[in-house]
C-alpha cells in the first residue's frame, strides 16, 4: 500500500461529512486501513468519548504532526 497514513496516525478531516455529524476540521485517529486510500477514523470529542466512526478516503484527511520534521 502506498498510502501516506498509517494506524493510529491522528488526522483532521478536510470535508463536510453531514450523513456522521461531522465537519472539516474534525480530528480523529485512524483505526484501520480499509484498503489503498481509505482509512476507518474514530472521531472522539474532547474528554476521549467517540463521536463517530467513518470510512475517509485519503485525499479527505490531513496528517497532524506533534513534532518538528523537515519539510
Amino acid at each position: 500500500m502506498n498510502s501516506k497514513f498509517k494506524i493510529l496516525d491522528v488526522v483532521a478531516l478536510l470535508k463536510d461529512m453531514p450523513e456522521k455529524n461531522l465537519i472539516m476540521g474534525q480530528v480523529g485517529t485512524i483505526v484501520e486501513t480499509l484498503g489503498e486510500n481509505v482509512h476507518e477514523v474514530e472521531f472522539t470529542g474532547k474528554h476521549g468519548d467517540t463521536i463517530a466512526l467513518a470510512a475517509v478516503d485519503s485525499e479527505n484527511l490531513l496528517l497532524l504532526h506533534y513534532e518538528f520534521e523537515t519539510a
